[in-house]
């Protein structure tokens, strides 16, 4: 997209030229599964276990986090614990989701990441590479365990699942989607979320200057995405759409407040 949107503003070649090279993601000559990758899907004969949630009368919002709110949550873990943005409050939309959802304890649920796996590779994959690259680690819980423990249970097992992504995970997932007929991400009892915040899609100029906004056209109850955003102040904000039954909504909210209590978090119906 920053090349055509260079070679728009009149650029006879783009600053990064455009790299396909599709088999430096190809499955080895002899394939290896060397992970579990319990993220995919693995059962051929019939429905996944778990509580479908029912996609009649969804509300869809989104959430504004400003910097006070990551501080906020900060709180809640240790101060030896290292974290990210995206760590933290990737836990902490995890655990009220599931809370909101009212699910049977014993019940499994997922949380699975979307890495960019581009600089995991020796050597990395090419600057202009534009293809997908992207590793699903999931983490795992039981609803009790996920619900009743403090944010830094959820936020350990969210950590521990990044550091899955490394190079040989990433061929190890390209020879289970060779061998295995490309299987699905499970879906079922999962939620997924996937940071835009460095993307630099607002960054593209195809003549007009910088994108007054970047994000997906819609949201789904299966996935949330991370949106940059900046107030008027011009101090980063990240929007996060949520997709859910109203009932759960209402809960979901509820949740998020409970945790936010000195610092609301702003959120408006889609």
């Amino acid at each position: 997209m920053t090349a055509v949107g260079e070679i728009a503003r009149g650029a006879l070649v783009p600053s990064t030229p455009p790299v396909w090279e599709r088999h430096l993601l190809s499955a080895r000559d002899s394939p290896l599964i060397t992970y579990q990758h319990e993220e995919y899907s693995h059962n051929t004969s019939g429905p996944e276990n778990g509580t479908i949630i029912p996609t009649d009368n969804l509300v869809c919002c989104s959430f504004l986090f400003r910097q006070s709110h990551i501080s906020s949550l900060r709180r809640f873990v240790p101060h030896n614990l290292r974290c990210s943005t995206f760590d933290i409050l990737s836990a902490c939309l995890w655990r009220c989701r599931t809370k909101a959802l009212e699910l049977d304890p014993n019940e499994d649920v997922r949380l699975i990441c979307i890495v960019n796996a581009r600089f995991k590779f020796n050597p990395p994959l090419p600057l202009g590479y534009y293809g997908n690259a992207l590793g699903f680690p999931m983490a795992s819980s039981s609803v009790g365990k996920l619900t009743q423990n403090p944010l830094e249970y959820a936020l350990k097992l969210v950590k521990q699942a990044k550091t899955k992504v490394t190079e040989e995970y990433m061929k190890s997932t390209m020879d289970l989607l060779v061998t295995r007929g490309r299987p699905n991400v499970k879906l079922v009892g999962s939620y997924i979320v996937s940071d835009l915040t460095r993307a630099k899609f607002k960054e593209v100029d195809f003549g007009w200057g910088e994108a007054v906004f970047m994000g997906p056209e819609t949201c789904w109850e299966l996935i949330s995405f991370y949106i940059p955003s900046k107030n008027k102040k011009g101090e980063d904000e990240i929007i996060v759409p949520v997709c859910l039954p109203a009932t759960t909504m209402k809960s979901f909210v509820k949740e998020l407040e409970d945790m936010l209590k000195d610092e609301p978090t702003v959120h408006a119906d889609i």
